[in-house]
This record gives C-alpha cells, sequence and structure tokens, in this order.
C-alpha cells in the first residue's frame, strides 16, 4: 500500500471511497435518514477543488493501483483549540481493519508535526469513535451536525469532537 499526495484526478475514485464508506460503514451507528442525507453531500462535493486548496493537506491511499481511502488535514483551526484538524479519514469497507485507516492517519498525523502542530482535534462519526481512541483521542464534547455539508438536508446527527496532543 502507498499513502500519496492526492491528485485532482484521483477524485472520481475519492468519491467512490467516500460515498461506500458512508454507505455501507455509516449504518452503524446512524439512521438510513442520516446515510442518506450523508452520503448525498458525496454527490454535490467538489473533491478536485478540495485537493488543489492551499487550506487542505489531502492524501490517498492506494492498493494495488486502486485507491482505497483518503484522508485530509487542516492547519490553524480556532473551532477546536487545536493547532490542525483532521478533516477526513475515510477507507471503503472491503479494506476496514487492514491497516489502511491508520497508515493514513498516521501520515496526517506525521504532517501535522512536521508543520509544528502540538495538538490535532477532529469531530468523529459515532462509528469512528473507537478508532481514534485507540489513536489517543479523548473526548471533549458531542455537537449535532447536520449531514450533507454542501446543501441543506435539515438532517442532523451527534458527532463527537475529540481531541490529542502531539
Amino acid at each position: 500500500m502507498d499513502v500519496r499526495d492526492a491528485d485532482p484526478s484521483d477524485a472520481e475514485a475519492i468519491r467512490e471511497v467516500h460515498a461506500r464508506s458512508i454507505t455501507e460503514l455509516g449504518r452503524q451507528a446512524y439512521s438510513p435518514e442520516q446515510v442518506d442525507a450523508w452520503v448525498q453531500g458525496c454527490e454535490s462535493a467538489d473533491y478536485a477543488s478540495a485537493i488543489e486548496s492551499d487550506d487542505l493537506t489531502f492524501i490517498v491511499a492506494e492498493k494495488e493501483g486502486q485507491i482505497v481511502g483518503f484522508g485530509s488535514l487542516r492547519f490553524e483551526t480556532s473551532e477546536s483549540d487545536s493547532d490542525a484538524e483532521v478533516t477526513a479519514v475515510y477507507v471503503h469497507p472491503s479494506v476496514v481493519r487492514q491497516g489502511v485507516g491508520t497508515a493514513i492517519h498516521a501520515e496526517l498525523e506525521r504532517r501535522a508535526r512536521a508543520h509544528g502542530a502540538q495538538s490535532l482535534g477532529l469531530s468523529s462519526s459515532l462509528n469512528a469513535v473507537p478508532f481514534y481512541e485507540a489513536r489517543g483521542y479523548e473526548h471533549f464534547g458531542e455537537r449535532f451536525h447536520e449531514f450533507s455539508a454542501h446543501e441543506e438536508t435539515g438532517v442532523t446527527g451527534t458527532v463527537v469532537e475529540m481531541r490529542k496532543r502531539l
């Protein structure tokens, strides 16, 4: 497996991983209505622009020539009082528990440290909380989140705010 910087040409493969991850793994913690609203955001998301953004570090995990996961990181976020924020770690359901998410997260953490960050914050879906706890994150709150960040759905659900010192 190779973890590398994402390229705008990866956008459609990332969209597929994102949608499949939400559809299959999100149902562990959220209702069908919540999952449908959440995955709706994948359809309208502009992944190529996000990849090219100066505001995000965007990486992918590739296995046997196929993108099987992705992650993103934003620096200097004031919302979570952290030096950096993990904004995404998603893996294709076919590779869950095979180290893909761990490799993506480790690379994001490495890049945060290299950038001088001393803490990482994130908003975790309920189904991903154990993943982040295993990597040293602690809860510091919960909030309601409107699923589908790219368009209003009116569908909300709980996410867990987490933080880790580097």
